[in-house]
């Protein structure tokens, strides 16, 4: 809209918003995150055994290792640079993210780091270890009792308080650079490339945002590479439910019980055009498998590392069956002292109706005698 005095001279409207103080404060904020990536060596790719006359390697890509502990760590960073190049983060406004747990203490981090405040909503069951993580460093914990309404009060807490929602489901695929730029699939093939498979049949990964799946796939079709990506999905999410019928719009009426992956709903940064396979894997899988994984390396992982795992298994087992030779790669999302009183306590197991024996014997068997069984 003109004003009557541009009318009637021709004026140019000029208003120039530029802000010396907020513009150094965001090249110091820019430059702290940027500053955090390069302190931090790249994760480790570790060797789950298999017997060597199968010809098969399977390995994890240990996200744990990241200096908040877990594969969201990236997204995190990713998150962070996204919204304050855009301009949405700003100084002494808090940044405000709806999350099962891994993402918010990777984004308290960040928070600190920069000097904003941090409110994470979350569900009240989330693992008391997230909680104390969040708090220490340095975010608070905004709990609600049904994990579907997240979203919309982070919005609100966002509105109420002038801060920014940073909503990782909706943006986790775009923030990320899936063409490189160090990004987890460029890792992985960097990593690979002296073994004797360098390029893998297959690499799992499981959803919950949807990002690092989409991230993998892409990076996959962009560098012109024959590896499949396989998503495993755990019980009460909707993202295989999603992808095998075709509606965006699937819900389910609970929430997830391996923290960190599965959702109500099928999230915005799910890109179910770019993945090749997906299974549904049960809970008690997914709990037996980092049970084994502990067994076989050493090491305990969350859930969701479990998930991603057995679905590895089952397709190792494949390619046993098939006579083929190759790799496969999964991820070790998170370690398993955040989770020693849920997927490594029989009393928690037990109070959730969860009998992993079946499973478990499922993966003697396979490591045994090479034979998934039915």
């Amino acid at each position: 809209m003109t004003t009557p005095q541009q009318t009637r001279t021709g004026a140019t409207l000029d208003v120039d918003h530029s802000d010396a103080a907020y513009r150094g404060w965001l090249k110091e904020a820019v430059r702290r995150v940027q500053a955090d990536a390069n302190r931090s060596a790249d994760t480790h790719l570790l060797r789950f055994p298999l017997p060597d006359r199968w010809g098969i390697d399977l390995y994890l890509k240990d996200e744990s290792t990241h200096p908040t502990g877990s594969l969201k760590h990236r997204l995190a960073r990713s998150l962070f640079l996204y919204g304050l190049c855009n301009g949405w983060i700003r100084p002494g406004r808090p940044v405000i993210e709806a999350s099962s747990g891994s993402t918010a203490v990777s984004e308290a981090y960040f928070a600190k780091l920069i000097g904003v405040p941090f409110i994470a909503v979350m569900p009240r069951t989330t693992s008391a270890e997230k909680i104390r993580l969040i708090e220490f460093h340095g975010g608070s914990c905004h709990f609600v009792d049904d994990s579907r309404t997240m979203y919309e009060e982070s919005a609100r807490l966002a509105a109420d308080t002038g801060g920014h929602y940073m909503d990782q489901f909706t943006y986790a695929e775009r923030a990320t650079d899936w063409r490189g730029n160090n990004n987890i699939a460029e890792s992985i093939f960097r990593q690979l490339e002296l073994e004797r498979f360098p390029e893998p049949a297959w690499i799992v990964a499981t959803a919950g945002t949807g990002g690092t799946s989409a991230t993998l796939a892409r990076y996959v079709h962009y560098t012109q590479r024959d590896t499949r990506i396989c998503v495993a999905d755990p019980d009460n999410s909707c993202f295989f439910e999603g992808w095998t019928s075709g509606d965006p719009d699937v819900t389910c009426d609970c929430g997830s019980r391996i923290e960190g992956i599965g959702r109500p709903r099928m999230e915005p940064s799910f890109v179910p055009g770019a993945i090749d396979r997906m299974m549904k894997v049960p809970d008690a899988a997914s709990v037996a498998a980092v049970r084994a994984l502990e067994q076989a390396i050493g090491r305990k992982a969350g859930g969701s590392t479990g998930t991603g795992l057995w679905s590895a298994l089952k397709i190792v087992a494949e390619m046993v069956a098939q006579g083929r030779r190759g790799s496969v790669v999964t991820l070790l999302c998170d370690p398993g002292d955040r989770y020693l009183d849920k997927y490594y306590s029989d009393t928690w197991l037990a109070e959730q109706g969860l009998d992993i024996a079946p499973y478990t014997a499922a993966i003697d068997s396979l490591l045994a005698t090479g034979v998934w069984p039915e």
